[in-house]
């Protein structure tokens, strides 16, 4: 399935009902194999990225929507949005079903996602993790205008999903600078 164009897509926040959808595309598209697309993790870790209740306590989180994309009534993206700071937004479990992956879905779904934050919060600059060790997916970030900070931070392994099948498993910040907030 390929979108007929972004123009049909529609994006609105995650509902109670959408938490087995998006848990299932999250795990697809982290923990699928390498078949299923380039941005998977299945290489480095093994398990869940996120479960049902997992999902829920950080859709209940303050200042946090999941923002899903759609293309009819077919879920195909999310995005976890969350005020961090002053001015701060952070962007974490970015996914585009596997196979519409390089396309140019991601990239506006991400300048969506980036506008609606700074829209809700007034944000000026948007920060993320990215697993140190991808670093194809850490040039995807870089082409889209984000950089690294030079900050690692421990992968959080305290959940109880996620197993690493490889050593050095970090995650690296990366931020973005937005010159101005988007009129209202």
């Amino acid at each position: 399935m390929v979108p007929h164009s972004l123009d049909d897509l529609i994006l609105r926040p995650a509902q109670a009902a959408d938490v087995p959808a998006v848990t299932a595309l999250i795990n697809s598209a982290y923990r699928g194999g390498s078949a299923n697309g380039w941005t998977t993790e299945a290489h480095l870790l093994e398990g869940r990225r996120i479960d049902e209740p997992g999902l829920s306590k950080l859709m209940a989180e303050p200042d946090t929507i999941f923002l899903l994309c759609f293309d009819d009534k077919t879920l195909i993206g999310s995005v976890q949005l969350q005020k961090a700071g002053e001015n701060l937004g952070y962007l974490g479990m970015f996914v585009v079903r596997p196979g519409l992956q390089g396309r140019g879905l991601g990239r506006w779904f991400m300048e969506q996602a980036e506008a609606t934050a700074r829209r809700l919060w007034g944000v000026t600059r948007m920060t993320m993790t990215v697993i140190g060790l991808r670093t194809e997916l850490i040039a995807y970030y870089e082409r889209c205008g984000y950089a690294l900070t030079g900050e690692r931070l421990p992968f959080p392994f305290d959940d109880g999903l996620s197993t690493a099948l490889v050593d050095g498993i970090d995650l690296a910040v990366m931020q973005k600078e937005f010159s101005k907030t988007p009129a209202e």
